[in-house]
């Protein structure tokens, strides 16, 4: 390949082109930080969502077993573990912290469900739309309010 065939380039494109080129590294450069950082916050609200998951199943757990008089076997039978695994997620867990579980178990459980009444399908389209007021002027022009 010879160098005659191509056309010479002048100072000017050759610097612009290194600066394009420069600019492009360091676009990329801020993308790669702006990755790391939003993989790591995201790394951190995962992990402090676990935390908080678990302490509520190991309540869960200490709750479930004081209701059924620490019988972890039968515990353990209805939700499907072992009990050494039921025993050791609820052991962490104080006796009062459970009671409060219990408790706060207890005040869901006596509120009163409101239940909204769904329309049908056929009872929504079957219904006319209100028809828009419409309000006359004085001058005799009719005006939809």
């Amino acid at each position: 390949m010879s160098n005659a065939a191509t056309p010479p380039v002048s100072a000017a494109e050759l610097r612009r082109r290194v600066r394009a080129v420069e600019a492009l590294k360091a676009k990329t450069r801020e993308t790669a930080v702006a990755t790391v950082l939003s993989t790591r916050e995201g790394a951190e609200k995962a992990a402090l969502a676990k935390e908080e998951a678990d302490l509520a199943a190991r309540e869960a757990a200490a709750a479930a077993l004081r209701l059924f008089d620490n019988d972890a076997d039968l515990v353990a039978e209805l939700l499907g573990v072992s009990a050494e695994e039921l025993e050791r997620d609820a052991k962490p867990v104080t006796a009062a912290r459970a009671k409060e579980v219990i408790e706060e178990l207890r005040a869901r459980a006596d509120r009163p469900r409101t239940r909204r009444t769904r329309t049908s399908r056929t009872e929504a389209t079957a219904a006319p739309a209100a028809p828009a007021a419409v309000v006359s002027a004085d001058d005799g022009t009719v005006d939809a309010a």
